[in-house]
């Protein structure tokens, strides 16, 4: 067999150097690669046609298959962008809805402990004024003057168990409030409340 390097067998044929490659591709022609050089093994009896290549062989079937071939390339490339840009899409996808699932977590989060506050402050409402009935009648009772009895403020807020935001919201409204409203008492810059004189009701 003889070596030629693809451009001596480009000559050799009479053809471009392309349609030699496309025809090494096709199996029509057989190559060896020696070190970074590709060499065309010929029959030494072959003329100017491949043995195997017919006569009849159409002489734009080589640019057709170049550009077939071409046409393929791109389309893998497209098809390889549009996967990478579907990966990518649904990986933003995915981050939206998890963002989204811990927002919604958060909102009943902090529905659920606005109205354990505010059951709880129902209640405590409802201790403070409910009054004792008797079990044999139910005469009138001459209600009496209820005695003074003040408790701190940030110990009467444990009783409704607010969040740390909205306890620190209720006492800098509350701190406002001691300079004009009587039903605070400020000792020794602690304030005071006394839930058997005042309704705080409006502050919960």
């Amino acid at each position: 067999m003889k070596k030629m390097t693809i451009e001596e067998a480009a000559k050799h044929f009479g053809i471009s150097k392309e349609a030699i490659h496309n025809r090494i591709r096709r199996g029509t022609l057989q190559a060896v690669v020696e070190g970074a050089t590709k060499f065309v093994l010929l029959d030494p009896s072959a003329k100017t046609r491949h043995p195997s290549t017919p006569k009849s062989t159409n002489p734009y079937a080589d640019k057709l298959y170049s550009v077939l071939e071409e046409q393929n390339k791109e389309l893998r490339e497209k098809i390889e962008k549009l996967e990478n840009e579907t990966k990518t899409l649904r990986q933003e996808k995915e981050r939206l809805l998890i963002e989204e699932r811990k927002r919604i977590e958060q909102i009943y989060k902090e529905k659920d402990e606005q109205l354990k506050s505010i059951l709880s402050s129902i209640s405590s409402r409802f201790l403070l004024e409910a009054k004792p009935v008797e079990e044999e009648h139910f005469e009138a009772q001459i209600e009496e003057t209820p005695t003074p009895n003040p408790v701190p403020l940030k110990k009467y807020l444990k009783n409704f168990q607010p969040s740390k935001k909205k306890r620190e919201k209720l006492l800098r409204k509350i701190t406002k409030l001691t300079k004009t409203q009587e039903r605070f008492i400020l000792k020794k810059d602690k304030i005071y409340i006394d839930p058997n004189l005042y309704d705080y009701s409006d502050l919960f």
